[in-house]
């Protein structure tokens, strides 16, 4: 119980890691709001946890005063807010060709504006109750894949914006910020994105050492396990870190150029 009766909102836990993270936070004792766009698959979140320890809103993070409504929500509900989950965004394809000013606006509303106005509307509760962000970037923030340009670009963003935050939010208010980076996850959204690029719906089975040491990809839940320390009392003083939640470290790898790696007879 280690965020016994603390208020949460976890953007985008409809499904996919968030949807974990909810399941993660009530099962150590804390309320939480359920956010996404799919009525129905929030319901079932819902359901799942019981009325008592979770409520569901329904809105696009684009929209003007979208993160208020959540803080309202919350308040209204429980009396406060302890802590908050950025985790919804729009994983979407695009290299420079692809990439119109359209396009990036609307990840960049999502996945890097959002989460800042959200924090900014919360941040009153969260000084009133010395809380903590957490912010679920990628991986691909770092670089990203070549057809994840824009994604990349708002997951760069957002990286800078948790060190920034993390560092004036604690010193000036006792509010934390920090952010993990998952790597590559078997989320239902994953799995859809593969049928999209041809693979078979067993893709993930019998994946190559050089992308899955483990033989297999990160599981939702493991990845929910680690948000607890970062939301918990726990986590003390530590505030404007970004932890990368992969197999294999993102910064410096030098990947083999051998057999195991280049096709040979």
């Amino acid at each position: 119980m280690r965020l016994k009766d603390k208020v949460i909102i976890v953007t985008g836990s409809t499904m996919g890691i968030g949807k974990a993270i909810a399941r993660k936070v009530v099962a150590e004792g804390a309320k939480v709001i359920i956010h996404g766009l799919e009525e129905d698959l929030g319901a079932q979140v819902v359901s799942e946890l019981g009325a008592e320890n979770a409520l569901l809103h329904i809105e696009d993070l684009s929209n003007p005063g979208a993160g208020q409504n959540l803080v309202e929500l919350a308040v209204t509900t429980w009396g406060r807010i302890d802590c908050i989950v950025n985790n919804a965004a729009i994983v979407a394809a695009s290299d420079i060709h692809t990439t119109d000013r359209a396009f990036l606006d609307k990840l960049m509303e999502v996945n890097t504006y959002a989460p800042l106005f959200l924090i900014k509307s919360a941040l009153p509760h969260l000084i009133e109750s010395q809380g903590a962000v957490l912010n679920i970037g990628s991986i691909n923030a770092w670089s990203g894949e070549h057809n994840l340009l824009a994604y990349s670009i708002s997951k760069g963003a957002l990286m800078t914006m948790t060190r920034n935050l993390g560092d004036s939010l604690f010193r000036e208010h006792g509010v934390r910020v920090n952010q993990i980076n998952p790597g590559w996850v078997l989320t239902e959204k994953e799995i859809e994105r593969k049928r999209e690029h041809g693979l078979a719906d067993s893709w993930y089975k019998n994946l190559p050492k050089m992308f899955a040491p483990a033989g297999r990809i990160i599981w939702p839940e493991e990845i929910a396990a680690a948000t607890i320390y970062w939301l918990s009392d726990e986590a003390g003083p530590i505030s404007g870190q970004v932890v990368d939640l992969e197999q294999f470290p993102m910064i410096g790898r030098n990947i083999p150029k051998d057999a195991g790696t280049i096709p040979h007879k």
